[in-house]
């Protein structure tokens, strides 16, 4: 791990934003949390790029959509982290020192494992492996996600009729869920989500989707949740 680390911190810049200038404590903590992913997998599905941009917190990025009717509707997206395709990691430092952070989420975690997914593509929540495996894992992922959407909707349709899902009185009934709600965007999101609870509270998602911990053991090559935790394969 501390050679994993060095590498890294070799081959990658981190820039600051905003007056914040990322000092040697911002660089190891970055460093070592998105090393952990790739522990047993190498460097390698990050070579794709070398800047990490540190914001001092939340950051707004604008957005635009078309509508089926083609209006172009445009937004800001407030965002702790973004990862893009074959360009820089972003990250807000209060979100990764946990300051503004739910305690089972890692958004190191969350962006590196979007890194890992886009390796071989646009993010679908496969990272690359062999074409034998691919489809079994499609299958699995999908399945997860299929149930979790389920357990979201029935969730949401139990809820108070003048409950504003956005509100923050809402974070009581979708505590109860086994990952962040985000996790329902899509299939890309779900996978970054189910990585951070993998590697944060790896007993929680082997317990809701044991078929897609055993997975992401089997990816990753590691078993967080210990032998007495994990399903059987």
């Amino acid at each position: 791990m501390r050679d994993l680390v060095a590498q890294f911190l070799s081959s990658k810049t981190f820039t600051g934003t905003h007056g914040l200038e990322p000092d040697d404590i911002m660089r190891l903590t970055i460093a070592a949390q998105a090393c952990l992913p790739v522990l047993h997998l190498g460097l390698q599905p990050y070579d794709d790029f070398v800047e990490i941009v540190v914001y001092p917190s939340a950051f707004a990025v604008s957005r635009s959509i078309t509508d089926e009717d083609g209006l172009v509707h445009e937004y800001d997206d407030v965002l702790s982290g973004e990862a893009m395709h074959q360009g820089p990691v972003v990250l807000s430092w209060e979100d990764v020192a946990g300051e503004a952070a739910d305690p089972v989420a890692n958004v190191v975690i969350h962006e590196f494992a979007h890194k890992l997914d886009m390796s071989d593509g646009e993010a679908d929540g496969c990272p690359p492996m062999p074409a034998s495996r691919r489809a079994a894992w499609l299958r699995t992922l999908g399945d997860a996600y299929d149930a979790f959407v389920d357990q979201v909707d029935r969730l949401e349709a139990s809820m108070p009729a003048d409950l504003d899902p956005e509100a923050p009185a809402a974070d009581a009934w979708y505590s109860r869920l086994p990952l962040d709600p985000y996790a329902a965007t899509d299939e890309a999101e779900f996978f970054a989500v189910a990585c951070e609870v993998f590697f944060v509270d790896p007993g929680r998602l082997a317990e809701a989707f044991p078929g897609l911990y055993s997975a992401l053991a089997a990816y990753y090559r590691m078993d967080p949740a210990g032998p007495s935790a994990r399903p059987a394969a």
